[in-house]
Formats: C-alpha cells, sequence, structure tokens
C-alpha cells in the first residue's frame, strides 16, 4: 500500500513534519518495499487552502493512508472525502514513522486535530 509521510526533507532519514497542509515535502512510500518518491509541496506557502491542496496533491499522487502530526480542518475533510485514512502523533524521521505505522502504534484520526490555519508562519 502506498502511504504518504508528511517531512522536512526528501529522504527516509529526514525528520517528519508536524504538519500536514505546510509541510516541506511529501513522502510516497510503499510500505512492504520501502520504495518512495518524493514530492516539494507548493502550498507549504500558500496564502490559503494549504490542506486542501495538500490533500489533492497527495491523493494523486496515489498516496492511500497519510502519516503526519497533526491534521487541519480542512484538510481532514478533503482527505475524508477523498477516503484516504489519516494517522497523527508521528514523529521521528519518515523511516521510524513508516514502522510505527506498520506496528499499528499510530493513531487514526477521526477529526481534525489542528486548528484551522495551525500550520501558518506568524
Amino acid at each position: 500500500m502506498k502511504i504518504c509521510v508528511t517531512a522536512q526533507g526528501a529522504d527516509l532519514e529526514s525528520q517528519v513534519d508536524p504538519r500536514f497542509g505546510r509541510c516541506s515535502y511529501f513522502i510516497i512510500i510503499d510500505d512492504a518495499t520501502l520504495e518512495f518518491e518524493a514530492l516539494s509541496n507548493p502550498a507549504a506557502t500558500a496564502v490559503g487552502g494549504a490542506g486542501i491542496q495538500s490533500a489533492q496533491m497527495v491523493a494523486s499522487a496515489g498516496a492511500q493512508a497519510v502519516v503526519t502530526g497533526n491534521v487541519g480542518p480542512n484538510a481532514y475533510m478533503t482527505l475524508a472525502e477523498l477516503g484516504l485514512k489519516i494517522f497523527v502523533g508521528a514523529g521521528g524521521t519518515v523511516k521510524q514513522a513508516v514502522e510505527a505505522y506498520k506496528a499499528g502504534k499510530l493513531q487514526q484520526a477521526s477529526d481534525a486535530t489542528a486548528p484551522k490555519d495551525s500550520g501558518k508562519q506568524k
């Protein structure tokens, strides 16, 4: 299965970015083989709508689940509507987050875990 991990860099040793919509990179990973593709997030600096744009990008890349620190209400709603499962509470490296996901150690979100616009730079 393809999962998306939000990341601060473009490889498996990068730290997980705790923000979904405004993360630096999306790492799309095959959880069985650990083959991955790093996608720079153009919505990271968007004035508005970052969560929605990011959710659409991740779904278009073929991800079936998202692993991140937190997810805001617009991103949560869009991801859920697109049929993606959302797992929150991830930390450490991308590889460690994938291992936590595979071991069932991450919480599946049933709603947003961050307030609207919480990822914006102040």
